[in-house]
């Protein structure tokens, strides 16, 4: 397709979905308006949400969220929490909640600041979920190093580069893999002047970006071959619970767990990340809800980010751990 049709591609796909979404035609209306067939039409509107010309979101009405939004504020000492409404595709509800996240980064960001990135899909998934963004002078630094096995789209180095791309500023790469052998290597790596600079720079953060990780043999960390499926039982048995950024393995209470898995992550710890003015946790996997709750009691996180389901379900596992009951 030569330059003069995509234009016009680009153009009729923009008028077509300005008369659909915002001046409430219906595609029969537009059919015989612009002489195309209807099953054109449809198409071309599919086309516009896939090229990023309309952004159609679902929003949960504040009233359904506020009071949720507010408890868990109270529990956890949260400055907000932002909820997405519940949807059984993974995708979809990843998709919801970063849009969430992209939307409080767009408000809130300034000329100046330094955003913190952590590895993962849904820390991913927020550059995705950007649209529209004023243009501006930020910083998106690695605050974890890299792997291989994570691909492109988890790596936080190609997440800094997305959303650099979508907010106008710059990205800094850490020059270091995600994972070592040892805490022996970990150190060593720490005094390297490239690695220790980036991590200085990803301290001085004004907003961290950073997933939660599940403690299980379906976890990424399994996948991208950090730690066996043997290794992952183990750490539960020991009572790790999940992980902050894949760097911090925590129990349920939010204390350091006792597993040999501590200690071999480059990147910023729970001491780092106290220091950040807003520590932003998402996470929308369904499974999740244990791991959230034990990164919410470290006391670090100032913004949640997850789903309807997951808020209750912290909230009754809080009750029921406040209160005794037996946990696994």
């Amino acid at each position: 397709m030569n330059e003069r049709q995509d234009s016009a591609d680009i153009d009729l796909m923009t008028e077509i979905a300005t008369l659909y979404y915002v001046q409430g035609e219906t595609q029969e209306v537009i059919a015989n308006r612009l002489g195309l067939s209807r099953v054109r039409v449809g198409r071309l509107l599919k086309r516009a949400q896939a090229e990023g010309i309309v952004d159609v979101r679902v929003r949960q009405h504040p009233a359904v969220s506020a009071e949720i939004e507010q408890e868990l504020k109270r529990r956890f000492g949260l400055k907000r929490a932002l909820i997405a409404l519940d949807n059984a595709d993974q995708d979809v509800q990843r998709s919801a909640v970063a849009s969430l996240v992209a939307d409080h980064l767009s408000r809130s960001l300034a000329d100046g600041q330094i955003v913190a990135v952590g590895m993962g899909r849904n820390v991913g998934a927020v550059a995705d979920n950007v649209f529209g963004a004023e243009s501006l002078s930020v910083s998106f630094v690695c605050a974890i190093g890299g792997s291989l096995r994570a691909g492109e789209y988890m790596n936080p180095d190609h997440i800094c580069r997305r959303m650099a791309g979508k907010f106008g500023g710059e990205s800094e790469t850490l020059y270091a893999p995600a994972l070592v052998q040892n805490s022996e290597l970990r150190d060593a790596l720490y005094d390297n002047p490239t690695v220790r600079q980036t991590l200085d720079r990803a301290r001085r953060a004004d907003i961290a970006l950073i997933g939660v990780g599940d403690v299980s043999e379906n976890s990424n960390m399994v996948r991208m071959g950090w730690f066996t499926a043997q290794e992952i039982a183990e750490a539960r048995l020991s009572g790790t619970v999940g992980d902050m950024m894949g760097y911090d393995f925590i129990d349920i209470h939010g204390r350091p767990s006792a597993t040999p898995m501590q200690g071999r992550v480059i990147g910023l710890n729970i001491q780092d990340l106290i220091r950040i003015p807003d520590v932003i946790a998402i996470a929308s996997e369904n499974t999740k809800a244990v791991g959230i709750l034990g990164a919410l009691r470290t006391g670090v996180i100032d913004t949640l980010a997850t789903s309807v389901t997951n808020a209750h379900t912290i909230i009754r596992l809080d009750e029921a751990t406040r209160r005794g009951d037996n946990f696994p």
